[in-house]
């Protein structure tokens, strides 16, 4: 409105222009001289201004896919005294918004034939520490160049993804590839307990892919056949993935292209992506946390 003002002001006058336009002289004139001198803003409106730049700077900083809560919890563990509703009309205003999960793909094929280890979980993914639940799954992508497959590794205790592997083909070479990767990390030891859950797709009840957890000393589980609730978590952070990165940030032109952005991803969401379940911090974080309260405890006893 004042712009429209500002743009026929010379051949009408602006009292004119105000009384066909429901808006009074002395508030044009006011939001004319505020723009000329910022220091007469309200507190209000300067404060706007200063969060708008940080929240912009949050939401850029986190692959453009924080909504308002995320956005808000990272803007106060950085020390920012904001309302959620600010952070709210702020980012409605700047026409921020967070990505939503769409309808995953099936992808698993189990193989009817094959024998399968029992179901170790129950639907229950809580851990009360690292490596004692990994969940594993996969997804595809499609390229210009055709379909990729996507496998991670998930250990359950804060969600952190432990292994993952970008590949042209489903076969049992590339769950194992995500598996290795996680072993090298986390390096289990035979007898810890370790559970490592997955569907009945053909590549997780392979020969192969069972005797190197049984090398590794860790125990098999297997959920129901057609049931994506037995590997809800799995199923949770793929969608995650393909929320934040494939829809997002797609088409997706090779096979590179889309392991540099997993490759991205995954140290974004280990290193700094808050999440809801584990307190609003990031999973090395809340990893960190559990291991330096074992070290206080021999320290205090």
């Amino acid at each position: 409105m004042k712009r429209f003002i500002d743009d026929h002001r010379d051949a009408y006058g602006v009292e004119p222009i105000c009384r066909v336009l429901p808006i009074a002289p002395s508030t044009y004139y006011e939001h004319a001289a505020r723009q000329r001198n910022p220091s007469r803003r309200p507190a209000r409106e300067s404060r706007d201004g200063d969060l708008c730049g940080e929240i912009r700077r949050v939401f850029e900083a986190n692959f453009g896919v924080y909504g308002v809560r995320k956005v808000w919890r990272q803007m106060k563990r950085e020390g920012f005294d904001v309302a959620r509703c600010t952070v709210a009309r702020l980012m409605k205003t700047m026409g921020l918004k967070g990505v939503v999960r769409g309808k995953p793909v099936k992808t698993t094929i189990s193989d009817k034939a094959a024998a399968c280890p029992l179901d170790r979980v129950n639907r229950q993914f809580q851990a009360p520490r690292p490596n004692a639940l990994w969940v594993s799954h996969f997804t595809l992508v499609a390229t210009w160049k055709g379909f990729v497959y996507v496998a991670f590794v998930i250990d359950t205790f804060a969600r952190r993804i432990v292994g993952w592997r970008v590949s042209r083909t489903a076969h049992t070479d590339f769950v194992l590839d995500a598996l290795e990767q996680a072993l090298h990390d986390r390096r289990p030891f035979a007898g810890s307990g370790l559970v490592c859950h997955s569907d009945r797709g053909s590549q997780y009840v392979s020969i192969r892919y069972t005797e190197r957890l049984a090398e590794a000393g860790i125990e098999p589980s297997v959920g129901s056949v057609g049931d994506s609730y037995d590997n809800a978590l799995a199923e949770t952070i793929n969608g995650l993935f393909k929320a934040e990165v494939i829809h997002r940030c797609g088409p997706w032109r090779s096979f590179e292209a889309v392991e540099f952005a997993t490759l991205e991803w995954v140290d974004w969401f280990n290193n700094r992506r808050l999440l809801e379940l584990i307190g609003s911090i990031p999973p090395a974080e809340a990893e960190a946390a559990y291991y330096a309260q074992l070290e206080a405890v021999p320290i205090a006893a």
